[in-house]
């Protein structure tokens, strides 16, 4: 354990807890440690553990009502055993682990133990298939997985020679369940250095095969400082994070952020979204900081939220940009303002609303503390109001990966010209409050104006019809393309004409000519495994039918030139 290391860390982050409430005074007074050596685990956990050793840093709820409880000191002295036992089966240092557990206690101390003995975490979520799984092994050099006994049939005829453990039994695994006999008593091989890989995370991959992204023992553990201030936290919160295990969002609010603030994370297990469960649930624990996807939040505004007294302070929204009106849903109901922020899986939280920020409508804040954003024009790369969002190099902000680990090439395509590129497309405004507009990719042209899909968005999901859309370019032999919305209609409104004309209209209304949506087509959304929206599927289904021919449609699909009144 490293005191120097550890009052570096301590120093930042109690910095950053005294600023809580205001962002630009906290953003000039802070600089990320970067102590040579630094073992997360081990210099802040173990030590917080002896600090507050009763207070909970795990409380699990299943859906039978079954609870979980682990206090720091449990939590500590479990991931002790763990990390000597898994030592004992040949883990050592720098072996890369794969994690494919649900959100359930031994995935915290399985993170905890691999983080003491230096091992390399590979999360991988349970929906994986037994080919997804050959990939993650044979591209990640897999040397050891961890996995529930119902998901080991997964692993059959995946080649390789890697230690089987199982949580459950299985035959021909080890049992995870041995690790209690190991000793209480843990000491590392030796130092860990902060620029030691700690994570390998396969992205979601919604344009090309997963990419293989590296963090270390400072990028994601010191890293999630910055997350830590956007949610609010504080010692002693109850904190609840809807994320499944496997992806770096559950990282970001599952584990580092709560737990770098010494708070509690609760966990509301559910097999199939129950909005007035999980609002139960937030009242009984009484939650004070709860983080969400905006799929989640969208589909909380379905409920009647005003019957709920809900205890939370600070809440917050990642993943993909938040819809303005589900915003102000939440604030009529519940009296709270759910706030935006952007990362990445290569990244920690860049862009925020900070909590006790004027939040500006559609924005989703300013820089982070410990980041410089620069927004880069795509043609001339000069700095500007609008363009791609890049982060600064020169500054090394802690909190950024080292790289693809698969492809130097891309990692330096990414890393090209002194700057880290996002692929997200924002402006800023003269306050410095940044707007996202989309991704490179997912922005388009029609009739020579650059049209911004989440800004469509939106504004259809403000209709009462809709529950989620998706807006992409649809190829016109006039406006070379027209904005087409995919739309999913919300429970209970049937597709049809009717709801078209409905849509169109409030679009037509609502949007500025030139953005107006022309198209529409009722269907569910294609997803990625994390819950991204897949628009370069829709987009390639648009491009492969080209221009059609007046009249022709797919079904559940209308044009405003179907509807008389709507044609301009």
């Amino acid at each position: 354990m490293s005191s120097t290391a550890t009052r570096a860390f301590r120093s930042a982050r109690d910095l950053l807890l005294d600023r809580r409430e205001d962002q630009p005074l906290a953003r000039g007074e802070f600089a990320w440690p970067r102590p040579e050596h630094f073992n997360w685990a081990l210099d802040h956990f173990d030590v917080a553990a002896t600090e507050h050793p009763d207070r909970l840093a795990l409380w699990i709820i299943d859906e039978d009502g079954t609870e979980t409880r682990l206090t720091y000191r449990e939590l500590a002295e479990r991931s002790d055993q763990l990390a000597n036992w898994l030592h004992s089966q040949g883990v050592h240092r720098h072996d890369r682990i794969l994690v494919m557990l649900s959100n359930q206690a031994e995935l915290w101390e399985t993170t905890l133990a691999a983080i003491k003995l230096g091992a390399v975490l590979i999360p991988a979520t349970t929906l994986l298939t037994p080919a997804d799984i050959t990939d993650r092994i044979e591209r990640g050099n897999v040397a050891h997985v961890i996995a529930n006994a119902a998901d080991t049939p997964k692993f059959d005829g995946v080649p390789g020679h890697w230690t089987r453990i199982a949580v459950g039994y299985m035959e021909g695994w080890l049992s995870y369940s041995d690790f209690v006999h190991a000793g209480l008593d843990f000491a590392p091989e030796g130092p860990t250095r902060g620029d030691d890989p700690l994570l390998l995370y396969f992205t979601s991959g919604t344009t090309a095969q997963p990419k293989l992204v590296e963090h270390t023992h400072l990028s994601y553990p010191v890293g999630h400082l910055s997350t830590m201030y956007w949610v609010g936290l504080r010692p002693g919160d109850v904190h609840l994070n809807i994320s499944s295990p496997g992806w770096a969002k559950h990282a970001y609010s599952s584990v580092f952020a709560p737990l770098n603030a010494q708070a509690t994370v609760l966990v509301v297990n559910q097999s199939g979204f129950d909005a007035a469960h999980l609002i139960e649930r937030i009242v009984r624990c009484g939650v004070d900081t709860f983080c969400a996807p905006p799929t989640v939040w969208r589909m909380l505004i379905q409920a009647d939220l005003g019957r709920w007294n809900v205890p939370i302070r600070e809440a917050v929204a990642a993943g993909e940009p938040l819809n303005p009106e589900v915003i102000e849903q939440v604030r009529r109901a519940w009296g709270i303002t759910v706030r935006d922020g952007f990362g990445q899986t290569e990244t920690t939280i860049q862009v925020g609303n900070g909590p006790g920020q004027e939040l500006r409508v559609g924005s989703m804040g300013r820089e982070m503390p410990g980041y410089t954003v620069v927004l880069e024009d795509p043609v001339t790369g000069d700095p500007g109001e609008q363009g791609e969002i890049c982060l600064d190099l020169a500054e090394s902000p802690v909190g950024l990966m080292t790289g693809y680990r698969d492809s130097d090439e891309r990692t330096k395509h990414v890393m090209r010209n002194g700057r880290y590129h996002t692929g997200d497309v924002a402006s800023r405004d003269a306050d410095g409050y940044i707007t996202y507009i989309g991704r490179t990719d997912d922005v388009f042209k029609a009739s020579d104006y650059r049209i911004s899909p989440f800004e469509l968005e939106s504004v259809l999901i403000e209709h009462e019809s809709v529950a989620e859309a998706a807006v992409v370019p649809s190829p016109d032999p006039t406006r070379l393309n027209v904005p087409k919305a995919y739309v999913t209609l919300s429970e209970g409104v049937p597709p049809g004409p009717e709801a078209a004309h409905d849509i169109l209209a409030y679009a037509r209304e609502n949007l500025a000519p030139y953005k107006r949506v022309r198209r529409l087509q009722f269907a569910a959304l294609p997803k990625t495994i994390s819950g991204k929206i897949r628009r370069v599927e829709l987009r390639a289904s648009e491009e492969e039918r080209g221009v059609v021919a007046e009249g022709a449609r797919n079904p559940d699909e209308y044009w405003e030139e179907d509807f008389p009144n709507l044609k301009s």
